[in-house]
């Protein structure tokens, strides 16, 4: 099984009234995962922009379990939990400073036809692309 990591660095501009990595920011790192895992599957966002094919979101959650600060080292890591014919949940574990673990997520997305906005049922060839990033369960 293949995952997705990367390293995304804190700006000053990430830091909430609270003094640490404000919540949008994840969302952000999450989008940032999943223009990776679309463009590393093989579907950039520029060739999915031409054809019929648009990914969505239907649902996320996050749960933090530490803060993180400006001048932590981060590092995102993301998979596929569940792959099914028009649909994906995506499984987000988010570190701090080697292997604190800073926050688990989850985001389900939907595929959806541009021309009809209903949903896209993916070929075999595209359900393919994805099958090295898949891993059952949470952990």
């Amino acid at each position: 099984m293949e995952k997705i990591v990367f390293h995304p660095e804190i700006h000053t501009y990430h830091i909430d009234f609270a003094g640490h990595v404000s919540n949008i920011v994840y969302i952000k790192w999450m989008e940032i995962g999943r223009l990776k895992l679309l463009a590393a599957a093989g579907m950039a966002l520029v060739d999915i922009m031409a054809g019929d094919i648009r990914p969505v979101l239907a649902k996320t959650e996050i749960t933090y379990k530490r803060p993180l600060y400006l001048g932590d080292v981060v590092r995102v890591e993301l998979w596929i939990g569940t792959l099914r014919q028009t649909s994906a949940e995506m499984v987000f574990r988010i570190y701090r400073n080697d292997n604190e673990l800073a926050a688990r997520a989850t985001q389900n997305g939907l595929f959806v036809s541009a021309r009809t906005l209903k949903p896209y049922r993916l070929s075999a060839g595209e359900r393919e692309l994805f099958i090295p990033f898949v891993r059952q369960g949470a952990d």
